[in-house]
């Protein structure tokens, strides 16, 4: 079996994905649709683009969906992930987290939330009236990066509040720690309330034996997960999964329709069909080669005197986690080698490179990158520092009012010296990893906006704020 998707030809899947077949009809055959888009297929309008932009009604099926295809392809994904419900998201896992915190709560009840979970959840709160129960993870204090959440600290939060009705984790991380998802599955189900697992780096585990379970084989209730991001889906493209014991499956499914678009792009779902297949056909073979190059390339930089990498049990094994700080190089500025050559990465900042590592890449390009980065670090070598821990892992919220009753409230905008002690109208998170350091009614302190500050100098983009030069701050009126 190959081991990169360039000896593959995806057409040999068809006959297994129904919306990667009739995607592949609708671009390779002659039509004339009287359908949206308004652009007609006509590159000579707006580009190429045109070409391979199809939809899904009246065009990888017909308006009124009479062949199904959608469902078929939706059927297939549940049972290769062991569901009994799945939908397919062409908003990307911030709409599949959006849903599920419609379905699984209620305004002004309790729910469970590591604070380390996107903000796409906090928006999710917001919508639901929800309030959040906190749960920090741990730091490693050596590392300066978050660890997976543990079952005794949700044993902890449902203590504090027992009339949570749901506990939300992510697993794994955005750097790939794993917490302890099949323990919090029992802490949640004791309380006869489900666990929801933010999966969106996670799409890949489950489907090789030196991967971890994904959160369904871990007794989770539902999971969302980006087909963009470990596995080769396009840009957007999520799944919903679901056991529905504990989870209202029409409720659930509702959800997904009030927050999703009414004219999905076909290509997307096609997209997350042909992944699905490939995954199913291919995946081992491919993982197992993508979990090779990771090693490599970790073992590659170890031996680069002071460079780190996260790795261990309870790390994504797939993952490749950069620390410099034995180094002395700044990684804003070994990320701006990066750049001159080519080769961006999903997340640097004064102590981390976090590069990307698909089943797409192959020897060659994970190669180049190693080398590069192997090289920008002997350009801007200094002294040795501790870890500084980014502000997304370190700093303590400090709840004042429902993010939802924030959200609503009256504001004010204040310079940002004067926004201490206030409550904050708005959500602020350095971008990426897009976790917030400020949500909607949690209290400004000065550790947060000193950490903001320190992030946003370092030139790390600050995401979500109405000013995001921080200069001001939108703060409620009372």
């Amino acid at each position: 079996m190959a081991d990169r998707p360039d000896d593959l030809d995806p057409r040999a899947l068809r006959g297994d994905a129904p919306l990667f077949d009739a995607y592949l009809r609708a671009v390779t055959g002659r039509r004339r649709s009287f359908t949206i888009p308004g652009h007609k297929g006509r590159p000579d309008l707006v580009g190429p683009l045109a070409t391979w932009d199809v939809p899904l009604y009246g065009g990888l099926d017909e308006v009124k969906q009479t062949h199904g295809r959608l469902a078929e392809a939706e059927r297939r994904a549940a049972g290769l992930w062991g569901a009994d419900f799945c939908r397919f998201s062409v908003g990307g896992a911030t709409h599949g987290n959006q849903a599920l915190a419609l379905a699984v709560t209620r305004p002004g009840q309790p729910v469970v939330v590591p604070r380390t979970l996107h903000r796409s959840l906090l928006v999710g709160l917001v919508l639901s009236g929800a309030v959040p129960v906190w749960v920090r993870p741990d730091v490693d204090p050596e590392l300066g990066l978050p660890l997976g959440v543990r079952a005794d600290q949700v044993a902890d939060a449902l203590a504090r509040q027992p009339r949570a009705t749901a506990v939300f984790t992510g697993d794994p991380s955005y750097v790939g720690t794993i917490g302890e998802t099949a323990a919090v599955a029992e802490v949640a189900h004791r309380h006869g309330i489900p666990l929801v697992v933010d999966a969106a780096w996670g799409a890949h585990f489950g489907f090789h034996p030196r991967l971890p379970a994904h959160a369904l084989g871990l007794g989770a209730d539902a999971l969302v997960t980006s087909v963009h991001k470990a596995l080769p889906g396009q840009s957007q493209a999520a799944l919903v999964l679901a056991r529905t014991r504990r989870i209202d499956p029409g409720r659930l499914d509702a959800a997904v329709e009030a927050t999703a678009t009414t004219s999905p792009a076909g290509s997307i779902l096609a997209s997350i069909d042909a992944s699905r297949a490939l995954l199913a056909r291919d995946g081992e073979t491919l993982l197992g080669a993508l979990l090779d190059r990771v090693a490599r390339a970790r073992a590659t930089l170890i031996a680069i005197d002071g460079v780190r990498v996260l790795a261990g049990d309870d790390v994504d094994p797939a993952k490749l986690v950069v620390l410099l700080p034995g180094t002395g190089a700044d990684g804003n500025r070994v990320e701006r080698d990066l750049l001159d050559a080519g080769l961006p990465v999903e997340m640097a900042d004064r102590d981390t490179l976090v590069p990307m590592l698909t089943l797409a890449d192959g020897d060659a390009e994970v190669d180049a990158l190693v080398e590069t980065i192997g090289a920008a670090v002997a350009r801007h070598r200094g002294p040795t520092r501790k870890p500084a821990g980014a502000a997304a892992w370190t700093v303590s919220p400090v709840t004042e009012c429902s993010p939802r009753d924030a959200y609503f409230a009256d504001h004010l905008t204040v310079p940002a010296a004067e926004a201490v002690g206030c409550t904050s109208a708005e959500l602020v998170a350095p971008y990426p990893p897009g976790i917030p350091v400020l949500a909607p009614g949690e209290r400004i302190t000065e550790e947060a906006l000193t950490a903001l500050l320190a992030a946003r100098d370092s030139g790390t983009r600050i995401a979500y704020a109405a000013d995001p030069t921080l200069s001001t701050l939108r703060v409620v009126d009372r």
